[in-house]
């Protein structure tokens, strides 16, 4: 919004986003800096859910966040895929950002209660999500 991007083309993996990415990174560092709970209050401002999804957390701050918020309620889940299988989905390392905190910054957090392999197997896949849908489902 402050910058007038284009906020649907920010969400795929398209030249639109590439050419923004290092500032979009730049501006979330320096919320973050002010306030680390900033992007995790937004997140859940204002809705109340049974069940939350949060997605695309990335530090260890926002994880730590929702477990002060929400104690023994939170549930982390961690997504993980080769660098082959990523490369095979059109990936290319770009140094400076893809080696950056907001990339891997929960690279050596240990204690997630689910892990999820995506590294190109659709049955494993659909296997690995059934079960944590199922576990979400339980909890309504």
């Amino acid at each position: 919004q402050e910058r007038g991007l284009d906020f649907e083309r920010l969400l795929d993996a398209s030249a639109y986003k590439e050419t923004f990415r290092r500032d979009m990174i730049r501006w979330g560092e320096e919320r973050r800096q002010a306030d680390p709970g900033f992007f995790c209050r937004k997140a859940v401002e204002g809705v109340s859910q049974p069940v939350w999804l949060v997605s695309d957390t990335r530090r260890p701050s926002d994880v730590q966040w929702f477990r002060e918020a929400y104690g023994a309620l939170t549930h982390t889940v961690r997504v993980v895929a080769s660098e082959q299988s990523r490369r095979q989905r059109g990936w290319v390392f770009t140094p400076g950002v893809d080696d950056a905190e907001s990339e891997c910054g929960l690279d050596h957090v240990e204690g997630f209660d689910w892990v999820v392999e995506n590294h190109g197997d659709a049955g494993s896949l659909e296997e690995q999500l059934r079960r944590l849908v199922d576990f979400v489902r339980s909890r309504l």
